[in-house]
């Protein structure tokens, strides 16, 4: 009796998985286990095979690929050097965060929701990697490429506007803190390995206040994520 009643709960949650994970994807997947992995933070799976961080360095390749070739597409005038910027515009930890956020995937990514430090990482953009990692290795290439373009690229990122923004926030930050006498500066708040790789954590802070505070695989990443959440909160 409890096997049946654990195989007949075991299928409920697997469809609802496979529903709420077709209404993020637009699409029927295929390998449910993939997408689980994709889905699941180092806070709760601590093993390589298990959590997502493999998943999100393949996903990660995969999407700078996808982007590249659709900016050389779209701008075929223009050269490396604005490519590439544009190209950092568009994949930044900032922005993938957001969109992760807004495609729903804070509902259904399984991570350690009790620690603090993970509500102001960017997992969800590490997620969103991840899972086009997954879509990836279960769907090929040219439906990946189709899904990105139709799914992030057209529906979250507005090229005009992008190509208005500095890349540079900490440029911007520093040039507001020398009109107005104040004394900005970045540092590293704490660094440790996560699963092979190093973890930074940079605090801006203005006139020895911490303002905000970025995470990243390394220092320059971690810095920008910290500029932009500063720039945010002050409202520049």
């Amino acid at each position: 009796m409890q096997f049946l009643l654990n195989l007949f709960y075991g299928d409920k949650i697997k469809k609802e998985f496979k529903k709420q994970l077709s209404n993020v994807l637009g699409f029927t997947p295929g390998e449910l286990n993939l997408y689980r992995t994709a889905l699941s933070h180092r806070s709760v799976r601590e093993g390589a095979d298990e959590n997502n961080e493999r998943l999100e360095f393949l996903g990660d390749a995969v999407l700078s690929s996808i982007v590249a070739h659709y900016l050389f597409r779209k701008y075929p005038y223009r050269g490396e050097g604005f490519l590439t910027e544009m190209r950092s515009k568009m994949v930044n930890r900032q922005q993938l965060n957001d969109i992760g956020i807004k495609m729903g995937l804070k509902k259904i990514t399984i991570y350690n929701k009790h620690d603090s430090s993970l509500k102001i990482s960017q997992i969800f953009g590490n997620t969103l990697e991840a899972l086009i990692g997954a879509v990836y290795l279960d769907k090929g290439y040219a439906k990946t490429q189709h899904w990105v373009e139709k799914n992030i690229i057209s529906t979250h990122l507005f090229m005009d506007d992008l190509e208005g923004i500095e890349i540079n926030i900490k440029n911007k930050l520093y040039g507001w803190a020398n009109k107005n006498g104040k004394l900005l500066e970045f540092d590293t708040l704490e660094e440790k390995f996560e699963n092979g790789r190093r973890l930074f954590t940079i605090g801006a802070t203005v006139d020895g206040e911490l303002v905000a505070e970025g995470k990243g695989y390394n220092k320059k990443d971690a810095s920008q994520v910290a500029a932009q959440l500063a720039v945010d909160k002050l409202g520049l």
